[in-house]
């Protein structure tokens, strides 16, 4: 557990901006302390102005002062609670990008009153004090981590309260039947039923049908949220790893006319509109005796089965004499994975004619014409790759999971709410699923914090956000 779900009365501070050199830092301090520990310390460039006594949201020009040193001159921006992220007082002080300058105002407020935060403990409070609840606290470091449009699309909707929004009405109603059926309980011995059975029954049939959408959303969330990987699969010498390079514009694999060179995966991403893509470049996958490359084909099909998308490379060249075999390699990996999204890839068109382009087009449907080396169809390869990508869910604001803790209690819900609709259909008596009811209802509220969540868990959750934040 760290320190921050114990001392919460403490009066905080640390560096808000990365630490390092730079134009200018900003110092947070949040407490009920913060601006007379503050006051203390500043002099007003205008006057004997008095930071106790001005408004909230106000800016301030003046000099930090260790007694009669100066220390910095810079800005002073006053919070005043409840009206801040925190719900507490909170200063900001913006000095110069020294290092120098920003420990020497860290340490004299340290010596006054402050102490260290822990990581994410200015979120943390905010999330105490009511500002947010526990799902938009920990979008704020997805925000703060977003590496693409589509993964910040993501955290912004949460951090505005996504799938708050989607549960609060469902979980107020849910509340409001567990409190008739709990009073039902009461009034066991007289036969009585306060809660409408078939308002009930249609109640649990919207939260079953809301709890499979948001669980479905997290394998494609999860993956717009980290990269979505593509892996590069086919025969030895085929382009995957010169494919590899031209996507990323840098020499990343090793290509050689070796067979087998590459015997290993290598990853690496990029963002096309928007959305990061984690290319996988795997071994060539052909039958060989070498145990290391044997190896190295079997992790490629690993990483295939674990890829969102596969890219199916063929040697254009190498049609026309193995044709039949093309077109069985094709049917292969659809079968091997039937599930998973596949574009067939004809390289090296260079060397092709006009006539020999068209056979192709001919004998493979959708089959998409580029020429690693060349660079050229690369731009067609990335539009497809994009078409492939459901990002209409992010277009239409729809709440997209992408948290794994949100992932394991909305299953735990669904399988609570299932056990209800069960008892529902098999007529058992409300004592035997009420405890299901407030079973969902706290698998719910784990996810809002609106449930009395294990102050463990709010100390690994918080852990995870940087110093200042």
């Amino acid at each position: 557990m760290t320190n921050s779900t114990k001392h919460t009365e403490d009066t905080i501070i640390a560096l808000a901006t990365p630490s390092g050199m730079g134009a200018i830092a900003v110092i947070r301090l949040s407490g009920e302390d913060a601006i007379s520990i503050v006051a203390d310390h500043f002099k007003s460039k205008y006057g004997n102005k008095k930071l106790a006594n001005v408004k909230s949201h106000t800016i301030h020009l003046g000099s930090i002062i260790d007694g009669v040193r100066v220390i910095d001159e810079g800005l002073v921006s006053i919070f005043k609670n409840p009206h801040s992220y925190t719900g507490e007082n909170v200063v900001e002080i913006n000095c110069h990008g020294s290092v120098y300058i920003q420990q020497e105002i860290i340490q004299l407020f340290l010596r006054n009153g402050c102490r260290m935060a822990d990581n994410g403990e200015f979120t943390m409070r905010s999330f105490l004090n009511g500002k947010m609840d526990l799902s938009q606290a920990e979008a704020v470091a997805d925000v703060i981590s977003s590496n693409s449009s589509a993964s910040h699309q993501m955290a912004i909707q949460q951090m505005r309260g996504g799938i708050t929004n989607e549960l609060k009405e469902l979980r107020m109603q849910l509340l409001d039947f567990a409190a008739l059926i709990e009073l039902e309980l009461d009034f066991s011995g007289e036969d009585v039923e306060f809660a409408d059975r078939t308002k009930f029954k249609e109640l649990v049939a919207q939260i079953t049908f809301v709890l499979k959408r948001l669980i479905d959303s997290f394998a494609f969330g999860n993956a717009m949220k980290n990269g979505i990987p593509v892996a590069i699969i086919g025969e030895p010498n085929v382009g995957k790893s010169t494919l590899l390079n031209t996507l990323l514009n840098e020499e990343k694999a090793i290509v050689s006319e070796i067979a087998g060179t590459t015997r290993d995966a290598i990853e690496d991403e990029m963002i096309i509109e928007g959305v990061a893509f984690r290319f996988i470049d795997t071994a060539g996958i052909r039958e060989t005796a070498d145990i290391v490359e044997s190896i190295g084909i079997k992790k490629a099909f690993e990483k295939a089965e674990n890829a969102q998308l596969i890219i199916f490379l063929i040697d254009a060249n190498k049609f026309s004499t193995s044709k039949e075999g093309f077109l069985q390699e094709i049917d292969t990996i659809k079968n091997r994975f039937p599930n998973k999204r596949l574009l067939v890839i004809a390289n090296k068109i260079d060397t092709l004619t006009t006539n020999e382009i068209e056979i192709l087009k001919s004998s493979i449907s959708n089959l998409i014409f580029l020429s690693a080396k060349e660079k050229s169809g690369i731009d067609s390869l990335k539009s497809e790759l994009t078409s492939l990508v459901n990002i209409g869910a992010l277009s239409n604001n729809e709440t997209i999971v992408t948290n794994s803790r949100h992932f394991e209690a909305l299953n735990n819900a669904l399988i609570a709410i299932s056990s209800v609709q069960q008892g529902i259909d098999l007529d058992i008596t409300t004592d035997l699923f009420s405890i299901d009811i407030r079973e969902c209802l706290r698998h719910l509220g784990n996810i809002t914090g609106e449930y009395d969540v294990d102050k463990d868990i709010l100390g690994h959750i918080f852990s995870n956000f940087c110093i200042g934040k």
